[in-house]
């Protein structure tokens, strides 16, 4: 869930999410794992470098990017800085410390770079130059910042810092100092994995070339966020070229208010005379990430046009900020544009949009709104921004992690540049990735990926598994993930079989939003559908068949399990849902249980609502006969682990083979590294014992 905000967060914050805090001494470099085997292994994946957000040099012909390090024998990680030239020469690695650098941006002289560190002891902004050298702190300020940018003439910095927005028992009860508790009077007090008593807030501040001064909260005395959390960063604040203008994303909402709308809004804030317009006012859905053109004529961002949808469509929207006036580029354009960029002379936009299982370049003119798809392939881009006359873009696809490409924005030519785990893979097998596509109940064609054992042999039979996607609108294109990797699957000796079901972008809005009110309806047809055709091949044993998936995916394996008529021998449901009423109370964001299920449980008159309830897993446990796996985080407030708890128990009550693999200090996500091996093989294990 919170599909589009998720590879923003992946690409530019893995530095916040698992880095060395500043007692540690131990570096955490490269790693070079052990790939005697020939095969992805759960430590090996745990290996590879992960490449963060890229940042080109002012002059165009330099490439600034973190990748960051995991150890699993220390538990954490590290994230180091990089830079080369836009060809891939000259590759240097300026950073080599036990704390982390990130956030890293080169300085309008690119010959300095600005980055946040945790030297000091919290997370504070530093600088240094282009080589590494000459390392000073900027900032001293209590509780750290979280993200940051200098003004065009660096005379000014915003930077993001948590500010408190709620009282806690502490305030209300001064005398009980060791008291453990949280009181609220209202809806979202708690978000994703933590408990609400702090708000992000932009504030803007002087510099001078080496001190920071006379910081303001833009959004002093308000309890609003921005950047919009969970997942929201940098991406979604911008400056005017001019200096005198910020531009911010916030949802000004609170409480149910905030927990039942996706109405987030883009305002511009003057320095001039501390007055704040909102740009977007009237356009209902989520309005996030704006970026200004070079020219500081335009603002483009990603838009959805209906409150509380945040699996809308994302439109390609472009202002005028001289005369407010707006346009939809993507009018037409049946998919969605993300991560944008402006082209060095502002007259065309570049993004990247899924389509077929595929994610590409593509770029948008400003006069005539034409879109043109630059590239081609089986991969995914995941981020792109010009430097000069060439492309500098992320890509990676389920057989290879993510790596830097430069591309030709006329031919699509890709060529890569980083080959930062060139050393792993090297040593490796992975195993053929294949497209299909499959008749549905109703008629249509369906995407199928087929990913094989990498020794794979026709003559022989496999134990297969259905891969359920979560989201549940999240597209199953070429991802590459450090959790669900289908490559470390199926060189475990299993094939997997991942449709693009009902419900997933890329194959146009009818098919995205066909989902919505009819959980348990014709997706899961779709899944039978796959798994079916494929079962026909001679190299599928259809008697150790299986069924995988998380979040919107747990829910889907718990439904299987008391529809499947025998299909299957073994069933995973991680963070699934078991019962949708249980859930629709139980989860923070509402916006999901109100579009997705369609309305509140208990209004009898509400036909879309009564039929998604009916089709609640848990009302078909007396048809539960198949060993089942439950993993769940404790800190998952998104679906909580009372869902998994309940499956679990109802499963060992049916006498059903069930094991339930708890996480404390986990959220929606398995984020630490031992934690991630444990879930990669106890995963394994459990298909193990009862496919093989």
């Amino acid at each position: 869930m919170n599909r589009f905000l998720m590879v923003t967060t992946m690409a530019l914050g893995l530095f916040a999410a698992g880095c060395s805090d500043s007692g540690d001494t131990r570096l955490i470099g490269k790693q070079t794992p052990d790939v005697s085997s020939g095969k992805m292994t759960p430590e090996i994946l745990w290996a590879f470098g992960r490449i963060g957000g890229v940042e080109v040099s002012p002059d165009g012909t330099r490439i600034l990017y973190p990748v960051t390090y995991y150890s699993i024998k220390e538990n954490k990680s590290n994230t180091e800085l990089f830079v080369m030239n836009t060809d891939g020469s000259g590759k240097r690695q300026i950073t080599e410390t036990a704390v982390g650098e990130g956030a890293a941006k080169w300085m309008k002289d690119g010959n300095h770079i600005a980055f946040l560190s945790s030297e000091s002891g919290s997370r504070q902004l530093w600088m240094m130059k282009a080589d590494g050298s000459d390392r000073r702190q900027l900032t001293d300020r209590e509780g750290g910042i979280s993200e940051f940018l200098f003004s065009p003439d660096e005379t000014k910095l915003l930077f993001v810092a948590d500010v408190k927005t709620r009282e806690t028992v502490a305030d209300l009860h001064p005398d009980l100092p060791e008291a453990q508790a949280y009181l609220s009077n209202d809806l979202m007090y708690k978000h994703w994995d933590e408990w609400v008593t702090t708000a992000p807030h932009p504030f803007v501040a002087d510099f001078d070339g080496k001190t920071i001064s006379n910081e303001k909260d833009i959004l002093e005395g308000e309890p609003f966020e921005s950047p919009v959390k969970p997942m929201g960063g940098i991406e979604q604040l911008a400056w005017l070229p001019d200096g005198n203008f910020v531009v911010y994303c916030s949802r000004k909402k609170t409480g149910k208010d905030y927990a039942v709308s996706t109405n987030t809004d883009i305002y511009m804030y003057s320095l001039l005379n501390d007055t704040t317009q909102n740009l977007t006012e009237g356009m209902m859905g989520y309005d996030l990430n704006p970026v200004i053109s070079p020219d500081g004529q335009w603002m483009a961002w990603e838009s959805m046009e209906r409150d509380g949808y945040e699996a809308d469509k994302h439109r390609l929207y472009v202002m005028n900020l001289k005369t407010g006036e707006k346009r939809d580029l993507s009018v037409g354009f049946d998919q969605n544009a993300e991560s944008l960029s402006w082209a060095g002379d502002s007259q065309s936009v570049y993004f990247v949009s899924v389509w077929h299982g595929v994610t590409q370049l593509y770029r948008a003119d400003l006069a005539s709104g034409q879109i043109a798809k630059l590239t081609e392939g089986r991969h995914d881009y995941r981020s792109v921004k010009q430097a000069g006359s060439t492309l500098i873009a992320v890509r990676g696809s389920m057989s290879q992690p993510h790596e830097i490409y430069s591309v030709d924005p006329k031919t699509g030519a890709a060529t890569e540049l980083s080959f930062e785990n060139q050393h792993i893979l090297s040593g490796i097998k992975m195993g053929k990735v294949e497209e299909r596509w499959v008749a549905t109940t109703d008629n249509k064609q369906m995407l199928v990926w087929v990913v094989y054992p990498p020794d794979f042999d026709p003559s022989k039979k496999y134990p297969t598994l259905l891969y359920c996607q979560g989201g549940p609108q999240s597209a199953v294109s070429q991802f590459w993930s450090y959790r669900w990797n289908l490559q470390t699957f199926a060189a475990s000796g299993y094939i997997i079989v991942a449709p693009n079901r009902r419900g997933l972008p890329g194959f146009g809005a009818e098919w995205n939003e066909q989902i919505s009110g009819d959980y348990g309806g014709q997706n899961m047809k779709d899944y039978l559908s796959a798994i079916d055709a494929l079962a026909q091949e001679p190299f599928v044993d259809a008697t150790r068949l299986g069924a995988v998936g998380a979040s919107y995916g747990g829910f889907s394996v718990y439904w299987l399990a008391g529809h499947h008529e025998k299909r299957f021998k073994a069933f995973i449901a991680h963070a699934g849902i078991f019962n949708l009423e249980q859930q629709y109370l139980e989860t923070e964001e509402m916006w999901f249980a109100n579009w997705d299920m369609g309305g509140v449980y208990w209004d009898r008159s509400n036909a879309t609502a009564q039929k998604t309830y009916a089709t609640s897993p848990h009302r078909f446990v007396d048809k539960w006969d198949t060993p089942i796996l439950v993993i769940h985080g404790e800190k998952d407030y998104r679906i909580l682990a009372s869902q998994g708890m309940a499956a679990f128990n109802a499963a060992v009550l049916r006498g059903v083979p069930a094991q339930l693999l708890i996480y404390p200090e986990e959220n929606h996500w398995i984020m630490k590294p031992q934690n991630g091996v444990l879930w990669q093989r106890t995963f394994v294990s459990w298909l193990d014992k009862w496919l093989k």
